[in-house]
Formats: C-alpha cells, sequence, structure tokens
C-alpha cells in the first residue's frame, strides 16, 4: 500500500478538487484486482443519533463493513417506499442530507437509509464501485446495502415494489451496480455524476471510466446487466433510472451520462432517440420511454454545473414550507431542486397513485385532420388518465401556445400568426404523477387570402433592467427586492410582491402589423400556492410602452401607470417554463417599435398567507411577437 500512499499527490493534481476522484487515496486495500481483500471488522454494537439520523447496528453480516444509517419520518403510513442514499468520496453519510432527501421524505413519507463508507475499506469513503469483490450480488458491499434494505423491510411496513436507491459520484457508480445485481429488490434510481454499471474493474480502469469516459455500443453496456444474475435467469422487470450530471464536470465526464443511457435503454428494449426533448428550469431534459409511452430512462444535463448535486435554496416542496436542501459540499444551488424531480421520476412525490408511470391519453379532435382554415379556429382535444388529468397543452408546429386545465380542452388559435400552407397542431397532456403524453398528428392547410407572410421574433429580457419590488397590501412602502430571480406574490415577510421585464423591442419595423404576442418566463422556486388565495387569483401582465420610469426597476414603478392592464394572464405552474395567453388588442398595441417595452407582472388577488413564485430574468424570460411587414 505504500506505493498508493506515494501515489495520493499525483491523483489529486489529475483531478484537482475531485470528490470521487479521491476513491484510489492512500490506504485503500484492495485496489489490485490479484491481491486477497484484507479480512474486514465486525461493526461495533452502536446506537446513536447524527443529526436526524440513527445509526443501525446488527443489520446483517455486513460483508461489506459498512455503516447503516435510517431516517423515518413522523406519521408514516402503512406500504410506504424507502430510498437508500449512497454518498461520494469524501463524504459520509449526513453530506448526502443537504440534497434534500431527508427533507423529501418527511414531506412525502418514505424511509430514507443511508449507507457509510469507513476509512478502513477506502482512505478516501469512497464506495468501492470498481472491485467485483464489492459490486456482485451476494458479495462486500452491495449485500450490506441489501442487508440494510431487509433490516429495514422487517422492521417498518415497507412496499417491496417501492424500493430505489439514489448516489452520487462513487455512490452514483455503486447505485448502478445495485440496480443490476438486485433488480428484484430496487424498483428505480437516481444516479449523479455517476456512470454505467461495469465501466470499471480496477482502480486505473475506474480513472479511465471517470474521465475521459469509455465508449461501447448500448449492446454490450446492456450485456453487461443482463449477465449480472444470469445464474437465475432473471427476467423480472427492469429498474427505472433517471440521470443527471453537470456539464461542467471535469472529475466524472459528462460522456458517462450517455454511456449509462445508452447502458439502461437497452437494457429496457427502447431506442436512444429521446422521445421528449424539452428545457425544465433553463435544463435540457430528455426522456425515453416505450411502446405504451411509459418514461423508463429520462436524463437531465445541468448546464455549467460541476461535480455536484444541484438543488435550489428557495424552493420548497409543493403543498409545504420544507426547503430543498441546504449549501454544502458537493451541493450546488442551480435554481433546481433535482432531488424533487428524482422523487417525482419515481413516483414518490403522491398527486397519483404510488410509482403510477402510466401517461395520460390525449388526442386533437377539431379540426379534422387534413382540414383547411382561416381566421381564428377552435381547437380542442380529448385526454383521459386513471387518476386524473392535470393540464394540456396545446401545440403549433410543436411550440406550446396555450395551457387549459379544465375539460373540455380548447383554445382559440388565431391562424393568421402563422404563414399560409401547411401546419402541425398537437395536443400534449400531463397526469399529477407528471406523466405525459402527446398527440401531433394533426396537419391543417392554412388560408388567409391576401395576407402577406407573418413575422416571428423574439426577444430576450434586459437582466440589468430587471428587478422586483415588495411592499404592503395598500403598496405602501415599496422596496426593491434583494433575492436572486425575480418574486411574485405574498413572501414570508408578509410584503406583496410585483415583476418587472424590460425588453428591447425596437427592432420591429415602423410599420409592423402586430397580430400576437405573449410572454414566456421560467420557474424558479417558490412556496405554497399563489394562485389559490384568494380563490380564482389571477397572475396577470400590464404593458407599458417605454419605460413605467428609468429604465431600471425602481420603487415607483409599483403605482407607475401602464399603458395597457392586465392584458394576459400565466396560468398556475409549478416548474419549467410557462407562456402566457396572447396578448388582449390593447396589448398589442402597447409594444413599442421604437424602443423599450416593460412588462409588470402581478397577481389580482393578495394572498391570506406566505405564497410565492420566484421567476427567472435575462435569457430565461421571452416575449414573443408575430407580425406582417
Amino acid at each position: 500500500m505504500h506505493t498508493q500512499r506515494f501515489r495520493r499527490s499525483w491523483l489529486w493534481s489529475r483531478f484537482p478538487g475531485a470528490s470521487l476522484t479521491a476513491l484510489l487515496l492512500a490506504g485503500v486495500p484492495g485496489c489490485d484486482p490479484d491481491e486477497e481483500p484484507p479480512a474486514r471488522e465486525d461493526m461495533p454494537e452502536l446506537s446513536e443519533t447524527q443529526n436526524p439520523l440513527t445509526q443501525v447496528t446488527g443489520f446483517g453480516t455486513n460483508p461489506g463493513n459498512l455503516l447503516m444509517y435510517r431516517h423515518v419520518p413522523t406519521g408514516m403510513p402503512a406500504n410506504a417506499p424507502l430510498v437508500v442514499v449512497l454518498h461520494g468520496c469524501t463524504q459520509q453519510a449526513a453530506g448526502m442530507e443537504g440534497s434534500g432527501w431527508t427533507a423529501a421524505a418527511n414531506v412525502y413519507k418514505f424511509y430514507v437509509v443511508y449507507p457509510q463508507q469507513q476509512s478502513a475499506n477506502n482512505g478516501a469513503n469512497c464506495f468501492n464501485w470498481f472491485q467485483s469483490q464489492d459490486f456482485s450480488r451476494g458479495q462486500g458491499e452491495a449485500l450490506s446495502v441489501k442487508q440494510m434494505v431487509d433490516a429495514m423491510k422487517s422492521a417498518y411496513s415497507i412496499d417491496p415494489e417501492r424500493v430505489y436507491v439514489a448516489g452520487f459520484s462513487a455512490g452514483g457508480y455503486l447505485a448502478s451496480a445495485l440496480l443490476a445485481s438486485y433488480p428484484d429488490v430496487f424498483s428505480g434510481a437516481s444516479i449523479n455524476s455517476g456512470g454505467p454499471y461495469r465501466c470499471a474493474l480496477s482502480s486505473n480502469e475506474g480513472f479511465s471510466c471517470m474521465n475521459p469516459g469509455v465508449d461501447k455500443t448500448p449492446a454490450a453496456w446492456g450485456d453487461f446487466v443482463r449477465s449480472a444474475w444470469s445464474s437465475a435467469g432473471y427476467t423480472g422487470p427492469r429498474p427505472r433510472v433517471t440521470l443527471w450530471h453537470g456539464t461542467s464536470d471535469f472529475t466524472v465526464r459528462p460522456a458517462n451520462l450517455t454511456e449509462a443511457m445508452e447502458q439502461w435503454t437497452n437494457v429496457h428494449g427502447i431506442d436512444q432517440t429521446p422521445d421528449t426533448s424539452e428545457t425544465v428550469g433553463g435544463f435540457p431534459h430528455k426522456v425515453y420511454r416505450d411502446g405504451a409511452g411509459t418514461a423508463l430512462v429520462e436524463t437531465w444535463e445541468i448546464t455549467n454545473m460541476g461535480h455536484a448535486v444541484g438543488f435550489d435554496a428557495q424552493f420548497s416542496f409543493p403543498g409545504s414550507t420544507t426547503a430543498c436542501g441546504t449549501t454544502g459540499a458537493y451541493l450546488t444551488d442551480v435554481n433546481l431542486c433535482s432531488v424533487y424531480y428524482q422523487a417525482q421520476f419515481l413516483g414518490l412525490t403522491g398527486g397519483g397513485t404510488p410509482g403510477d408511470t402510466t401517461p395520460p391519453t390525449v388526442n386533437v379532435t377539431a379540426p379534422a385532420n387534413g382540414a383547411t382554415v382561416s381566421g381564428t379556429v377552435t381547437v380542442t382535444a380529448s385526454a383521459s388518465d386513471a387518476v386524473g388529468v392535470a393540464r394540456v397543452e396545446f401545440l403549433v408546429d410543436g411550440s406550446p401556445v396555450s395551457t387549459d386545465t379544465v375539460a373540455p380542452y380548447e383554445f382559440a388559435w388565431n391562424s393568421t400568426g402563422v404563414s399560409n400552407g401547411s401546419h402541425t397542431l398537437g395536443a400534449r397532456a400531463f397526469d399529477a404523477a407528471g406523466n405525459q403524453a402527446t398527440d401531433s398528428d394533426t396537419t391543417v392547410t392554412v388560408s388567409n387570402s391576401g395576407s402577406p407572410a407573418p413575422v416571428t421574433v423574439s426577444f430576450t429580457s434586459v437582466a440589468a433592467e430587471d428587478g422586483y419590488l415588495k411592499a404592503n397590501a395598500d403598496g405602501s412602502a415599496p422596496a426593491l427586492g434583494t433575492l436572486t430571480g425575480l418574486a411574485l406574490g405574498r413572501g414570508t415577510d408578509a410584503k406583496y410582491n410585483r415583476s418587472f421585464l424590460s425588453f428591447d423591442t425596437s427592432g420591429l419595423p415602423d410599420t409592423a402589423s402586430i397580430s400576437r404576442a405573449y410572454l414566456t418566463v421560467s420557474y424558479s422556486s417558490g412556496s405554497g400556492d399563489p394562485w389559490a388565495s384568494p380563490a380564482g387569483n389571477t397572475l396577470v401582465i400590464d404593458v407599458k410602452n417605454g419605460t413605467f420610469n428609468a429604465a431600471t426597476t425602481e420603487t415607483a414603478d409599483w403605482a407607475a401607470a401602464a399603458t395597457a392592464s392586465a392584458v394576459a394572464d400565466i396560468a398556475k405552474f409549478t416548474a419549467g417554463t410557462k407562456a402566457s395567453a396572447d396578448f388582449s388588442g390593447t396589448g398589442l398595441s402597447a409594444i413599442s417599435k421604437t424602443g423599450r417595452t416593460q412588462l409588470r407582472l402581478r397577481f389580482t388577488g393578495e394572498q391570506a398567507a406566505t405564497a410565492y413564485l420566484f421567476i427567472r430574468d435575462g435569457a430565461n424570460a421571452t416575449l414573443t411577437v408575430v407580425y406582417t411587414p
């Protein structure tokens, strides 16, 4: 082991600041595959609490010599889910709590187990994901984790069909191994900054796997998983997987996300072409579904994030005041609560049947496929779901243009906003568990005689001029908001918030005849439901031709006169992006063709208690304008 101690500084210089890179620091036994693993000491009998975590001892033979911590929320129902959370290198069990899993468990009522590595096994506290004696079924650390699951099942009422694993870095790689080795135990996983199963079989291969990554065909990766428990001839269901990676991760390169996606899509027998590609919270999100529309694999690429788990300090889990996570090592505030979306993908967040993975059905019913249309057309869709349809988005040529939350689902489409010719109408339905389905096989011919082809332009807001104000209910004592993002609704300080977006629309021709405009905003975080208090509360948009006062947001903007008020509303949303309704005629007339157009966003009613959301500004807020020259 002295040779490995000598190499310590080389490893850290090769991957500076890395968590997983520390897997081969001094004192790591068994990194030579030809070396007999040393005998592991029996775990001492302990029973202590680490923050809200309680240590559990005597949970099995524990061949991996791991420590076990658990979290049991109050008021647990029968047949609750269980999530196993695996930390990264240099971390301990409590280090992953900051990502939000304990907080989510308290809100959504599931058990959590936090295995913890010991320095006697790995000098950097990494799980030994690169050693077959630790990642194989019935051996080492993999078996220790499985015994922790068995101990929880014996002690509590746990649904065996809803046991999941989440891991970061080394824990992410081990999570892949647990899915491969124990598909009869784990129904799904979230893998953060990890990679495919059996990417490495030694320490040196581990480095190559991490950076630059190992390239194999989807079939080759899939064969590794299928052979992990081949002796039993396993033919049961395979786990669903949500994969997360920072695009600026130089410790475990993002190529690992691609290879893991290829592995698990192949295992599920589906192709590597995403069925859904969208942007949520400003980040690329792709979903891979089977023929029935069930989401089996998804990927999230967190732009500009390094080797970390992303969270949102301003986000509270919907329906609660519980914050998503806290700042800590390898936890980065990216204004997106990754744990919430991971829990939602795994069916842990409620709002539907537990583990609901069945998408709704949706179909555009009017106008008919092949119809010729002109002027304003009513587009209708039918949608159904075993649990319930949450909303239906309408699409024109693949872009969302309107949303309806109540059947019959319909919207009035002004076809003069597009050029004459062939266009595709679609509808996308969402259920309460976040499953979705899209129908986009209706093609119509637009024929608006005599009208020139319209032009569509999008303007991003001028971030330096955007801002928000907070004031008393009567508008007195307005003050500039100082937090990141733009606030709307009632904050924890009992102040009411209005947000301002500034757009340079001078590029519009002086002769332009504007036929359509709408605003698209991006959700950052929130607490409560500001649309629900008072009942029927509405988020509306005021338009100012020019600037409310100076170009930058100032306190006088709170009550400054608008050129047109309440020109459009923005329906409730709790994630991703949202387009407003089309601006009214007075709103279209208020758009400046010579300089700034500023928008003020406000709720029409005053919330009775804390209920707010934050949206993003700059490139995350766009004003789309359709005009004819």
